[in-house]
């Protein structure tokens, strides 16, 4: 089944988990709303990490100018991200669907990542880090999720390893860590293949 990553917060890891999954599960790729950095977006490094002949990427519904959260940078393109105009895309494969910030960032004013989460359908990953008041903002994120009864299928951790934040947001969430993504001295098509080697990636 296709699944949604979505983050505690921007910069978390999401872009590599979504790689991790796509090069060991050969699932497609599609991040539906890019702002900023265009030359170099999550869709581009992708495709320069993820091997796996049978990941597809799938264009972005979105593409913005501005590195800024996805409403504010929409507004300085002269546009307005509109609910309607996101749609999975189709593909006889399995979609690995990358959100824009984390589960609060706004697309617009009245359209959050969460609402974009739930119009989509799907379970989601949720992928967090080990930084000081990490812990906050991940029960913030699945509390929010659960909210909405949004299912989630687990949790990942990626970046430095932390077991005592790990252990006590497990317990408390009771959800699975599906995996967890050490910080890679390099991140390139080897060090991704490298890492899917060492175990069995499972969703």
């Amino acid at each position: 089944m296709s699944v949604i990553i979505a983050g505690i917060h921007t910069n978390i890891g999401k872009t590599i988990c979504s790689a991790v999954i796509c090069q060991a599960l050969g699932y497609d790729y599609w991040k539906p709303v890019q702002a900023g950095d265009l030359e170099n977006s999550d869709s581009v490094f992708i495709k320069r990490v993820v091997s796996n002949p049978l990941c597809k990427i799938h264009p972005e519904a979105y593409r913005l100018n501005t590195p800024a959260s996805p409403h504010y940078a929409a507004e300085i393109d002269g546009t307005t991200i509109i609910k309607a105009n996101i749609n999975l895309p189709r593909s006889d494969n399995n979609i690995v669907i990358e959100t824009a910030g984390g589960i609060m960032s706004p697309l617009a004013y009245n359209y959050l990542n969460i609402d974009l989460i739930e119009q989509l359908s799907l379970p989601v990953i949720l992928v967090s880090n080990n930084y000081l008041g990490s812990i906050n903002h991940t029960l913030l994120s699945v509390s929010a999720l659960r909210q909405k009864n949004i299912f989630l299928k687990g949790l990942v951790f990626s970046g430095e390893s932390n077991l005592s934040s790990e252990n006590f947001i497990r317990q408390y969430t009771d959800l699975p860590i599906l995996f967890s993504i050490p910080a890679l001295s390099e991140i390139n098509a080897t060090s991704i293949d490298n890492f899917v080697k060492q175990g069995p990636i499972k969703i």
